[in-house]
């Protein structure tokens, strides 16, 4: 969420650990993505302390990243996990090989305990032979989603999302999607403000639904001039004008048909759901700036009325407004304003 003008009367509680599980042939450009989020200094935030602190584990004293790019030595063993607030298992290729023992104990245990589990793209499958993911949502890579029902048929599998949410158990889809999960993460911890600023600082989408596509088969338009990006801005400086999708369609010189193609193809969603998220995004930066009168609230992010508001929030946070309010507006001492 943003910063607060006096940043040295702000204090930050102990930061919240993060502990990433490296096996033999993780991803480590997931492991990268772990550490860009948790483990860098976040001088954007302009708070006298770290939110987050990131540490990595390994099965054994030497372990060979993917296809042997990258030997990683030297780091603790699996009983770091015990010490793990989040723990992140990010994906490898070799996914239908089974984890070892340790490693799979090591998902259990700090489950067991209340930590919270995160996978990256095919970590799914650890989490899943861990047992965690039985009867419960969760989601990988679309290329590996036929081998993860062979294997796992008891998870609800959900294959055309960017990621899942289960409270104590998150799954992203892919690579990439482990950036829009790791965000949402920011937003759930500590409001939009906060995870907004993190990611200018990643120049990555700030608010790209969990419920959005994960696979979109076009992602660089053909044509230049069919990008949305100038729409797109036309639009966030606007929302709280009553904006259509005709409008948006009439503002880009194409049909609404020609419109919801673009915004599938390029954005993996819809123009509606679009301008929804961002409304509802707004609405949480104006709350946590301070603003308590819900009906200002609504108008200013184009919501329209309180009880669109509370529908709408609750929805994308779980959380009613005053319960928002209260964990991250100013009056609860950590989130910071802009």
């Amino acid at each position: 969420m943003a910063q607060r003008s006096s940043q040295s009367s702000v204090r930050c509680p102990r930061p919240h650990r993060v502990v990433v599980i490296v096996d033999e042939s993780t991803n480590p450009f997931e492991v990268g993505v772990a550490t860009e989020l948790f483990g860098l200094p976040r001088p954007e935030l302009g708070l006298p302390g770290p939110l987050y602190e990131v540490s990595l584990c390994t099965p054994t004293p030497e372990v060979r990243m993917n296809h042997g790019f990258f030997v990683l030595s030297g780091v603790p063993g699996l009983d770091a996990a015990d010490e793990a607030d989040t723990l992140v298992v990010p994906g490898r290729p070799d996914n239908v090989v089974p984890r070892g023992p340790a490693v799979v104990e090591a998902i259990r245990r700090a489950h067991a305990r209340g930590a919270r589990v995160m996978s990256f793209c095919t970590g799914t499958f650890a989490l899943a032979e861990a047992g965690l993911l039985d009867g419960r949502r969760a989601t990988t890579h679309w290329r590996w989603v036929d081998d993860f029902r062979e294997l796992h048929p008891k998870v609800l599998l959900e294959p055309d999302v960017l990621f899942v949410d289960e409270g104590d158990v998150l799954t992203a889809a892919g690579s990439a999607a482990a950036l829009d999960l790791g965000l949402h993460v920011w937003r759930t911890d500590h409001g939009a403000e906060m995870a907004n600023a993190v990611s200018r600082r990643l120049v990555f989408a700030a608010h790209r639904d969990g419920g959005q596509r994960q696979f979109v088969e076009r992602p660089v338009p053909e044509v230049p001039d069919e990008s949305l990006g100038p729409l797109l801005a036309w639009a966030q400086e606007r929302l709280a004008e009553p904006l259509t999708v005709a409008e948006l369609a009439a503002r880009a010189a194409v049909s609404p048909a020609t419109l919801h193609r673009r915004f599938r193809t390029q954005l993996g969603t819809t123009p509606l759901a679009w301008l929804t998220g961002e409304r509802v995004a707004l609405a949480c930066r104006l709350i946590e700036r301070g603003e308590a009168r819900l009906d200002v609230v609504a108008a200013r992010s184009g919501l329209g009325t309180a009880a669109n508001l509370r529908a709408r929030l609750r929805r994308e946070t779980g959380l009613s407004p005053s319960a928002y309010r209260r964990r991250f507006g100013p009056v609860a001492g950590e989130a910071v304003r802009a």
